[in-house]
């Protein structure tokens, strides 16, 4: 029997490789990039090139090609998707729309061929300039095994758990594209057989397997999103590893939550993939007992994607977040019910995204058990926590439309640097 998500949608696209491809028509994803010795702007990824969505945008109003609508050319000239977060949800539609067209008839090709790059040839940037970093903890699993590791005498879950989206804010400033080193970090941490904290490098660096997504549209202090309208703010979905040091955050987090063991670095892919693209990946949410209170009802689902954490050479998870307990209109939706606005480029994680089994969770510190099983690589040697100059790299997609092919989500990766010298 021929596995649907193997076969290939008609070819419709006229760019080389393009059918077929998880980057293809089917996903359209968004980013920044630069040509060789030119300036970043806005590019959009079909197979194993970038069409410089700016050139052609102008091209087309030059020629009388676009309409009245928003001045995509304008958005797209610039070095981050911002500007045209900020258009809104019908513009973003009416840019997919247009894109599918330019992409798929011939009519276009003469014109547009000459601007699209090889991806191999161009540079890659973080893809927003981050307004806000909020960051989730939506995953059942994830939760009651972190409480089960730092507060084996409690319960699993907190009390407010299954009542609300918890969550915590980050710091924008150091959320990096992929492929950004990252710096062991350095800070306070006390065991509990210590009489006293320490000072020096974490010990306990980890990783944190997550979907992140990208909002756009701009509210007024003291206006709510709620869940029926968060659609029109949702703009994309990025791959996002949280880099966490353990031994920092236990010692900080009890009573206010994490600070120094998650503010420095986040990664995301280069790619945003469009939240439209994955309508055909909507799955129902895990029943959610109690029900949530009003302004967390509505339509609401989940995402089926496939997600894969690897550690230098070796597969060492494959979460999926249809375990997500929480989805992305109840997080935007109780983010924002104390009045908090939203901005372009404000970015949102949804947590460490881990299954029920040891091979599908999102983070070493369950996959080793804080570290007293650590897993075994391809090369023979074994983790708890990472170690400097490890390499960690993410992947995920989901089913294409109908069952054809996929769409596919930006790698995130990054290498493990030491830690700078201490001044202390």
């Amino acid at each position: 029997m021929t596995d649907p998500l193997r076969t290939p949608p008609p070819a419709t696209c006229w760019v080389p490789g393009a059918d077929g491809h998880p980057f293809g028509v089917q996903t359209l994803a968004m980013g920044v990039f630069s040509p060789p010795g030119d300036e970043p702007r806005v590019g959009v990824r079909v197979g194993d090139h970038v069409l410089d969505a700016g050139a052609v945008a102008d091209l087309g109003r030059q020629a009388g090609l676009v309409g009245d609508g928003p001045d995509l050319a304008a958005a797209w000239l610039t070095p981050s998707l911002n500007a045209f977060l900020a258009l809104g949800r019908p513009a973003w539609t009416i840019a997919r729309q247009w894109l599918t067209e330019v992409l798929t008839d011939e009519v276009h090709r003469e014109r547009t061929e000459p601007h699209l790059h090889r991806l191999e040839d161009v540079t890659l940037h973080l893809p927003v300039e981050v307004a806000d970093y909020v960051d989730f903890y939506a995953a059942e699993h994830h939760a009651s095994n972190v409480g089960r590791i730092f507060r084996p005498d409690s319960p699993a879950l907190p009390a407010a758990w299954r009542h609300l989206p918890i969550g915590y804010h980050g710091r924008a400033g150091t959320v990096v594209v992929s492929g950004t080193d990252v710096v062991r970090p350095t800070g306070q941490r006390k065991g509990p057989a210590d009489p006293a904290p320490v000072f020096g490098p974490s010990v306990r660096l980890d990783i944190e397997a997550e979907l992140g997504f990208v909002v756009g549209g701009a509210t007024g202090l003291g206006e709510r999103v709620g869940v029926d309208r968060a659609g029109e703010h949702l703009f994309g979905v990025v791959l996002l590893n949280d880099w966490s040091a353990r031994d920092i955050q236990a010692w900080e987090y009890v009573p206010l939550g994490p600070f120094l063991g998650k503010s420095f670095a986040t990664s995301v892919s280069a790619w945003v993939t469009p939240i439209d693209a994955l309508a055909c990946a909507r799955v129902p949410l895990p029943a959610q007992d109690p029900e949530p209170l009003p302004y967390l009802r509505g339509e609401v689902s989940g995402l089926d994607l496939h997600l894969e954490v690897s550690l230098g050479d070796t597969v060492v998870s494959r979460p999926e977040s249809r375990e997500l307990y929480w989805s992305p209109e109840q997080m935007l939706a109780h983010l924002t019910v104390n009045g908090a606005s939203v901005r372009p480029g404000d970015l949102f994680g949804s947590g460490t995204i881990s299954g029920p089994g040891r091979d599908t969770v999102g983070s070493l510190l369950e996959l080793t058990w804080n570290g007293t099983e650590p897993v075994t690589l391809a090369d023979g040697t074994t983790r708890g926590f990472l170690e400097d100059g490890d390499v960690v790299t993410m992947t995920a997609w989901a089913a294409g439309p109908g069952g054809h092919g996929r769409v596919g989500l930006g790698e995130v990766t990054g290498r493990i640097r030491p830690a700078l010298p201490s001044m202390y």
